[in-house]
């Protein structure tokens, strides 16, 4: 099964009780917008732990009535991210948000040995984009943490995306390992990586999807390119998944994407107990809104 727009989210989430997300330094107007909208439409549960009398505030001034929706008051920015993360890690939520509190913070609390929501893997971040000229939507990892990932850390990011996907109802989603050219070169690393994971795929070292590579994008996204130079792949033109060689190439991309190509996105963390909703102060409304749906898609009840 391939998604084609990032409104199937909601789709995927069915008769099925809504998902408690809870917002860490709720008083952000952004953050808290998205959240009431997912509210109101039936996608979340949601949870502020923030300052009661800024959210009242805010509250007031954008006509979101709070009336029906649980609210914890701590008005400092680290004490409320820890009780939010203590609330996912205690089952009253399954969706972790970022507030009005820095994104170093937020990860702190997250990664605390004794309360945070630690599973064991590397924590890493993919992007959903729904773009014109693409016939499905398609996935980008790792864009935001991992700024220079090795070998073993690109099968963490590639093992953590793949089971995204397959919560989404991907069987065996269709992974592109890129680099700047589509052959093995010993003089850039990130040929060499992808040609080793796309090996290790075919001897389920790396399961549950098809790997291919080292692809550049344009034989990725492209099977007209790839017939052109000659590369035989069972992916290319059909990709849902594109592996960045590192955080800068994946950055760039991401924005072009979003600032040239007008595509729609929907973000997460992954690697954690629970999807964590961190979003960029540059991402609109709607990226927030499609983030939400995502995370609840993927997330488990308690």
């Amino acid at each position: 099964m391939a998604l084609k727009h990032l409104s199937e989210f909601k789709n995927l989430l069915g008769t099925q009780q809504r998902k408690r997300l809870v917002l860490a330094a709720a008083e952000d107007l952004n953050a808290l917008s998205a959240v009431m909208k997912a509210g109101e439409d039936g996608i979340i549960e949601p949870i502020l732990v923030g300052d009661r009398e800024e959210l009242l505030k805010l509250a007031a001034e954008n006509n979101y009535d709070l009336s029906d929706i649980r609210m914890v008051h701590e008005p400092n920015p680290t004490q409320a991210t820890e009780i939010a993360v203590k609330m996912v890690r205690s089952g009253q939520a399954e969706v972790l948000m970022k507030g009005k509190v820095g994104t170093s913070t937020l990860l702190k609390a997250v990664l605390n040995k004794e309360w945070g929501l630690r599973s064991g893997s590397l924590l890493s971040h993919i992007a959903f984009f729904e773009v014109k000229n693409y016939h499905k939507i398609i996935a980008v990892t790792d864009v935001a943490m991992n700024i220079e990932p090795n070998l073993q850390e690109k099968i963490a990011i590639v093992n953590n995306s793949v089971g995204c996907l397959n919560k989404l109802g991907y069987e065996l989603p269709k992974v592109a390992i890129l680099g700047a050219v589509e052959k093995v070169n010993e003089s850039m690393r990130a040929t060499l990586d992808a040609a080793l994971m796309s090996k290790m795929n075919q001897r389920d070292q790396i399961e549950n999807c098809i790997i291919d590579g080292p692809l550049a994008f344009d034989n990725a996204i492209s099977l007209e390119s790839a017939i052109h130079k000659g590369i035989k792949s069972e992916i290319a033109g059909d990709t849902d998944l594109l592996v960045m060689p590192d955080i800068e190439v994946g950055n760039v991309l991401y924005k072009s994407l979003v600032f040239f190509a007008d595509a729609k996105v929907a973000a997460v963390i992954l690697g954690a107990t629970a999807p964590i909703v961190l979003t960029s102060r540059s991402d609109s409304d709607e990226a927030k809104y499609d983030s939400i749906m995502l995370a609840a898609a993927i997330s488990k009840k308690s």
